[in-house]
């Protein structure tokens, strides 16, 4: 059961206890803004091709996105300092594996296996705070779980550009090694031990077993498009022994996508059922009667999806293009977060002068404009200090979005079914960032497969195999070519017009990452009108906090008796409501 309100003796340590909590999350947003700003590094390194690198960003957060309900369940069962202590474990297994990757593949299995651990650290983290702290204490709890996660998102561009700068991309995983043995040490000394209530309503195996293939074969769609052929197969497909011909009548990634749509749908009318029958259920679909958190999930799912297309698509541009070091790219990334994080700690005050809903929307629209200035200004000779400037205006609209976004989701969500619902929510943010990423990395490889040839056309004294063979180069690399053209000069295989072929491969990659950020854009639009429609539905109390309806369409239908003790009664709604959140969706 969960622990009660601790006496005074024990403030000290539920203290230490949230630092502990806030390092084991501010441990998933490190990795995330790491692995970005070191991937074009990797790819130079491991030999990796453009749907390579994709996976290696979005598989982490595919993986965490399916499990993290599951694991949510279990902590509540087995004890939320257990599964997050190894999930602590895992990750930093997971982290080693990373480091001493010798292949794509490799790297990607890792990445798989720290999507495992970080499903296991989210959920039970936001539980035990959840569970340890009441009042006043809680809004300050989560308050500094957020600037802390925010300070991390700001510090992890900078660290991994010096690590990967100083010693070697591998230590970008490696870091998480005497952080992870810290964290450890600090929950067996500091982190209490809570549980949910006792369910005897059966595991969800069913929920499992349809959500994640469903999420893994949208994904694997999306990201194998390109390289596969999006509906006539453009190359062979071949797993585990079994082969898809490029005779086929139609790609491989036709079936995929159809069948996890399908199997997502299914995955809809199993927990519909389950939940109707009182049956434990993965996901209760009865809270998206709520109309605030329906369009609420969507604008979060939004704000993921563009936010992690951008930080996908930049590092590239920025190394490949510009010929930026990996620590001058990590700055200019942390503008960003850096924005993010000083509108964050300005975002609750704002919200006493207006409602968190009209922040979100101010947010969103801030990052729209930062994200749509960026597209436009991105050339063969833009100053990466001009686009500096811009991720501020788009780090500040982040901040003040993500502060205010899930008290904005949860404010009309019954007391009762707030785990649930942040358990939705979370799972929404993370399903943005896989498909962000596999959104931009798609439209990448379109752009730079329609732009390329055109751009070296243009150069008469190059041969057209020599060109074709170039364009292909420069997509599968992801502009990895470039750099290396870059160096030879006129000295290199291509003579006098390797300049001149440089010059054309660089402003066809600015056009493709101008096509990836206006997609990126398309997904914080969507974002937008999705909060502007949270805007209208949700009313305000006197303090411009959301207040909690019972009486909404739907919602008291949701309202299910409250037999764990540790569940907090409907007068600490007020004091829930604003959860600061961290700028960077908690994802690798």
């Amino acid at each position: 059961m969960q622990a009660l309100s601790p006496t005074v003796s024990e403030q000290p340590r539920k203290w230490l206890a949230l630092g502990v909590l806030a390092a084991g999350l501010s441990m998933i947003v490190l990795d995330g803004t790491i692995v970005g700003v070191a991937l074009p590094r990797i790819i130079g390194d491991l030999h990796l091709d453009l749907t390579d690198a994709q996976w290696v960003s979005s598989l982490y957060a595919m993986v965490f996105a399916a499990l993290l309900l599951v694991f949510g369940r279990l902590a509540d069962r087995l004890g939320r300092r257990t599964v997050f202590a190894v999930g602590v474990a895992v990750f930093v297994v997971a982290s080693i594996i990373a480091g001493q990757a010798g292949s794509g593949s490799a790297l990607i299995a890792s990445r798989a296996l720290q999507g495992i651990g970080g499903a296991m650290i989210l959920p039970a983290t936001l539980s035990t705070v959840n569970a340890t702290f009441r009042g006043q204490d809680r809004a300050r709890a989560f308050g500094i779980w957020g600037a802390v996660m925010a300070g991390m998102a700001a510090v992890g561009p900078l660290l991994g550009g010096w690590l990967v700068t100083s010693f070697d991309w591998r230590w970008i995983f490696y870091v998480n090694v005497p952080l992870g043995v810290l964290i450890l040490i600090g929950t067996a000394l500091t982190v209490p031990q809570t549980q949910g209530a006792r369910s005897h309503r059966g595991l969800d195996v069913g929920g499992l077993l349809t959500s994640g293939p469903g999420l893994a074969l949208v994904v694997f769609g999306l990201i194998e498009g390109t390289p596969l052929g999006w509906w006539r197969p453009t190359a062979t497909f071949t797993l585990a022994g079994l082969t898809w011909p490029v005779t086929a009548p139609v790609s491989v990634v036709v079936p995929a996508i159809a069948t996890g749509v399908g199997l997502l749908v299914l995955f809809a009318v199993w927990e519909r059922r389950r939940s109707s029958a009182g049956r434990d259920a993965l996901l209760d679909l009865r809270l998206f009667a709520v109309p605030t958190f329906s369009w609420g999930n969507l604008t979060a799912f939004a704000v993921a999806a563009g936010e992690f297309a951008l930080v996908f698509v930049l590092p590239l541009y920025l190394v490949n293009v510009l010929g930026l070091t990996v620590l001058s790219t990590g700055v200019v990334v942390a503008a960003m977060a850096l924005g993010a994080f000083a509108s964050g700690a300005q975002a609750r005050r704002l919200a006493t002068r207006l409602r968190p809903p009209v922040i979100v929307v101010l947010g969103l629209a801030l990052e729209l404009a930062g994200v749509l200035v960026t597209a436009f200004m991105v050339g063969p000779d833009t100053s990466p200090w001009a686009l500096a400037a811009t991720l501020v205006v788009y780090g500040v609209g982040l901040g003040l979005a993500s502060a205010q976004l899930t008290s904005t989701v949860l404010g009309d969500v019954p007391t009762e079914q707030s785990g649930s619902a942040s358990a939705a929510q979370s799972t929404a943010r993370q399903l943005g960032s896989a498909l962000g990423t596999a959104i931009a990395g798609s439209t990448l490889a379109a752009g730079l497969s329609a732009g390329l040839p055109d751009r070296l056309a243009r150069i008469p004294q190059l041969p057209n195999e020599l060109a074709q063979q170039l364009a292909a180069s420069s997509a599968d690399s992801a502009g990895g070519v470039i750099p290396l053209l870059r160096a030879d000069g006129t000295h290199g295989p291509l003579g006098g017009i390797g300049p001149l072929v440089t010059d054309a491969l660089s402003a066809g990659f600015a056009d493709a990452t101008r096509l990836a950020l206006i997609s990126a854009a398309v997904l914080v639009g969507l974002g937008v009108l999705g909060a502007i429609r949270v805007a209208r539905l949700a009313p305000a109390s006197p303090l411009g906090v959301p207040a909690q309806r019972t009486d909404a369409a739907g919602a008291s239908a949701l309202h299910a008796p409250a037999d764990d003790p540790g569940v907090h009664s409907p007068t600490h709604a007020a004091e829930t409501s604003e959860p600061a959140q961290p700028v960077t969706s908690a994802a690798g």
